[in-house]
């Protein structure tokens, strides 16, 4: 059996981290073993995705978030020794950090396939504009040296390709994002879960954000729009947390909001909620909306990054522009129709075929066999 080594910096909350573990899982026709680094203690951790998973995985510890020169080293150096000794086949590689050391390391120790996924990217938002040169300068060259560039929408690759020339959009292939979603399928068997949580009653809109509290959320639009919006029964959810908790707090205060953390299982909530909303500046392929979807929740988002292509440009549900608080608060007021209600249900069955995690799995394994020249793809190791 061929082998895969899948590297991420850590598995903190977001939808990376579930991609990660749900592919060492699953690929068919591959052993998988994962590389994780640790995650900042002001983040949350998702470790817990690993547990009784079969996953064969791998801490290295100074693997993380920020960039520290001597972890740095020490990290690549775990990393070589690692590689050297399972000699895989194809070393796949997850976010920024992860996916520099990770293909510098591959192509130092020899490996035959280097394969890259971009869930998004940081090069908006993120960091000042010297930061975002030098690292924009460093994703440019590491393309050279990476046999294929994965991104999750046809959106993304365009991002990536034309607005920061990363590499040929010939270089990307899309591959959309699967999770398990059967959780979410069956979201109505807990209907009334969140209503008792927050003590609310049955006629009571239910609004929810589900995510990190970091800028790049832009939950500060979310807030403005609530206060813009004419729904005398409407409440807000917000489900995670982050470093802009406290601070949102305060924006929020006097509307009827609750603020519920980090929730394990948060397909129990959906099936009471009227709306969900994402108010993101920039994103990949955002998986609390097909978490929505799934459960047949309409949704409401920022016309940012995969999105458009994951709504079908509004076919799925309704956007906004980003960092526009009126233009967000007419979207949500379109999704809380009766309409957007019976599209959300009319739609769910196709995203739970779209964005299965088997689907994902499946389309991985094929990639790989592809690249490397599999019996039943040809004869050599396909070159991009």
């Amino acid at each position: 059996m061929r082998t895969v080594v899948r590297i991420i910096d850590r598995l903190n909350v977001g939808g990376p981290a579930i991609h990660a573990v749900l592919t060492s899982r699953g690929v068919p026709r591959y052993r998988t073993v994962l590389v994780i680094g640790t995650v900042e203690p002001t983040e949350a951790d998702m470790g817990y995705l690993l547990e009784g998973s079969g996953v064969e995985f791998v801490v290295i510890p100074e693997l993380g978030r920020e960039l520290r020169p001597l972890d740095d080293l020490r990290a690549a150096w775990e990393l070589y020794r690692l590689i050297r000794r399972l000699s895989p086949e194809v070393v796949h590689t997850h976010k920024a950090k992860a996916g520099a050391l990770g293909r510098l390391v591959a192509l130092l120790a020899g490996v035959p396939v280097r394969v890259h996924t971009y869930h998004g990217h940081v090069f908006h938002g993120y960091f000042s504009p010297a930061k975002t040169r030098f690292f924009l300068a460093v994703e440019r060259t590491l393309a050279h040296f990476t046999d294929t560039l994965v991104a999750l929408s046809d959106g993304l690759v365009a991002e990536l390709s034309r607005r920061y020339r990363v590499a040929d959009a010939e270089r990307f292939r899309v591959v959309p994002l699967g999770l398990d979603l059967a959780p979410f399928a069956a979201a109505e068997q807990h209907a009334g879960t969140l209503r008792r949580m927050i003590g609310a009653a049955p006629d009571d809109e239910l609004i929810a954000i589900v995510g990190r509290m970091v800028p790049i959320k832009d939950h500060r639009t979310f807030v403005e729009a609530a206060r813009l919006l004419r729904r005398p029964r409407a409440r807000f959810v917000f489900i995670g947390g982050g470093e802009l908790e406290e601070r949102l707090r305060e924006q929020a205060a006097g509307l009827p909001c609750h603020f519920l953390g980090w929730q394990r299982e948060v397909h129990r909530l959906y099936a009471d909620l009227d709306a969900l909303v994402l108010s993101s500046i920039s994103e990949g392929t955002p998986v609390a909306l097909i978490e929505a979807m799934a459960a047949g929740i309409p949704v409401a988002a920022t016309a940012v990054g995969g999105v458009p292509d994951l709504l079908r440009d509004g076919a799925r549900g309704e956007l906004a522009p980003p960092s526009d608080a009126a233009a967000l608060a007419q979207a949500i007021e379109r999704a809380l129709s009766p309409a957007a209600r019976e599209r959300a249900r009319r739609i769910r069955a196709e995203v739970l075929v779209e964005h299965a995690g088997e689907r994902l799995c499946r389309d991985l394994a094929d990639l790989y066999d592809e690249l490397l020249g599999d019996q039943r793809g040809g004869a050599g190791r396909v070159t991009r």
